[in-house]
C-alpha cells in the first residue's frame, strides 16, 4: 500500500460514519487547543485521530512527574519537554499530513489571532487567561469550547456539553459565569460536570489547622479517568460542529451590563 493510500485507511472508518464532505471539512480546518495538560492533551489526540488538517498547541509548560497520572503527553522519556513540543511530534506520527505548530507560551489575551482558526479549544487552567481568552474569541466571533473543572472528581459520566448559564455545582463555572456577564459574552458552549468537587485537606492537615483568617489550601487532586473523559468529549463535539457545518460563536454584546 502507498504512503497515500494508508493515509486514506487511516480515516476510512470515521469517513463511514460521518461521510467524504464532513471528512473534507474536517481535513480543512485548523483548531486553536489551548492547555495541553489533562483535558487538553485528550483533545489533541482525538482531533489528530479525527483527521483535522491543521492544530496549533499551546502551552508553556514543561512535563512533569506529577503529570504521569493523567496527561497523554507525561512519560518517564518526557518529563522536563515541553508539552506542545512533545504533543506536536505525536500528532505528526499519527497524521504526517497534519500542519501542527507547536507553541510553548502562555496565551495572556494578545499572544494569537484568534481568527485564524476554524476553532478553538479551550482547556486553560489560569482564570485570569481563560477570562481573556473566551472575551477575544467571542469579539473575534471564534467558535470555541470551553473546560470547565475537572480536578478533585471522580465520575467520568457527569460530563455534558451546555451553554455556560445552564452550569451547576462547579466553582469555576460560577466563577466564569459571573465573569462573563461582566465582560458581554452570551451562549458560551461549555463542558461542564454538576459533580460537586470531592473536599479533602493536605496530607498531615487537619481540619482545625484551617480558619477564614488562615486557611489551609489543598492542591487540586486528579483522577486518570475524569479529564480524560473530558477532553474526549471536547474533541468529539468539535469535529461534529465542524462535519455539520454547525460553526456557532458567542455573542459579544459590549456594555452589556
Amino acid at each position: 500500500m502507498t504512503k497515500k493510500g494508508s493515509d486514506m485507511e487511516a480515516f476510512s472508518r470515521s469517513a463511514l460514519l460521518l461521510g467524504d464532505e464532513a471528512m473534507a471539512r474536517i481535513q480543512a480546518a485548523h483548531i486553536c487547543v489551548i492547555g495541553l495538560g489533562g483535558v487538553g492533551s485528550y483533545v489533541t489526540e482525538a482531533l489528530a485521530r479525527g483527521g483535522v488538517g491543521a492544530l496549533t498547541l499551546v502551552d508553556a509548560d514543561l512535563v512533569s512527574d506529577s503529570n504521569r497520572n493523567r496527561q497523554l503527553c507525561a512519560l518517564c522519556s518526557t518529563v522536563g519537554k515541553p508539552k506542545a513540543e512533545v504533543l506536536a511530534a505525536r500528532v505528526k506520527d499519527i497524521n504526517p499530513d497534519c500542519k501542527v505548530t507547536a507553541l510553548p507560551i502562555r496565551y495572556t489575551g494578545k499572544e494569537l489571532d484568534l481568527s485564524a482558526y476554524t476553532y478553538i479549544a479551550d482547556a486553560i487552567d489560569s482564570v485570569e487567561d481563560k477570562l481573556n481568552l473566551l472575551e477575544n474569541a467571542a469579539k473575534a466571533s471564534v467558535p470555541i469550547l470551553s473546560c470547565m473543572g475537572t480536578g478533585n472528581k471522580l465520575d467520568p459520566m457527569g460530563f455534558r456539553v451546555c451553554d455556560l448559564e445552564k452550569t451547576s455545582e462547579c466553582p469555576l463555572a460560577k466563577r466564569i459565569r459571573i465573569a462573563m456577564r461582566k465582560r458581554g459574552v452570551r451562549h458560551l458552549q461549555v463542558v461542564f460536570s454538576p459533580e460537586s468537587p470531592v473536599q479533602h485537606l493536605p496530607t498531615g492537615a487537619k481540619p482545625q489547622d484551617t480558619d477564614a483568617l488562615h486557611p489551609v489550601r489543598p492542591t487540586i487532586g486528579s483522577v486518570p479517568w475524569v479529564p480524560p473523559a473530558a477532553g474526549l468529549l471536547m474533541a468529539g463535539t468539535i469535529l461534529q460542529a465542524i462535519a455539520a457545518n454547525q460553526l456557532i460563536p458567542p455573542s459579544y454584546i459590549p456594555n452589556a451590563n
